[in-house]
């Protein structure tokens, strides 16, 4: 729970957000001559996975209220790879006992946008700031053994 300052009173209170995330997905190329997919049906396979598994694997303190897959995929062409990429949006409202848990969310490759629904203010301390700070480090540090892990293995 976060502190959130309502007219003179200090109250510990939830946080509802809706976060933005974009699956990415590159066209494979198919076995023999068929069953190759393009890359707009890899990305949303790839959407439909993550949000499976978004919503059949619980996290402490945190409540996914809402998934909207509704956003059509569009498509990029990236110049570092010279190839075509599709993206498939979703939108999640969450709702997450502390600012920690929305780094778990924010922290991703597909994490695209944020908005706070829920509270207007927030009240943080000293100590606040420093747990903040210290889950943005460790996501981070994840997040580099992950990529060293990835590139390593080819």
């Amino acid at each position: 729970m976060v502190r959130t300052s309502i007219g003179d009173e200090v109250v510990n209170t939830a946080i509802r957000v809706k976060i933005r995330l974009d699956y990415k997905g590159m066209q494979k190329p198919g076995k023999f001559f068929f069953g190759g997919k393009s890359t707009e049906e890899v990305a949303e396979e790839n959407r439909e996975q993550q949000v499976q598994t978004l919503r059949n694997v619980p996290m402490q303190g945190i409540v996914i209220e809402e998934v909207d897959m509704s956003s059509d995929v569009y498509i990029v062409f990236d110049e570092f790879i010279n190839a075509q990429m599709a993206f498939a949006p979703v939108i999640l409202t969450v709702t997450v006992d502390s600012l920690e848990d929305v780094i778990k969310f924010i922290a991703r490759e597909e994490f695209r946008k944020i908005e706070i629904i829920q509270p207007e203010n927030v009240v943080l301390t000293k100590v606040d700031i420093e747990r903040v700070l210290f889950k943005v480090s460790e996501e981070l540090r994840n997040y580099r053994m992950l990529i060293e892990r990835k590139y390593s293995s080819r």
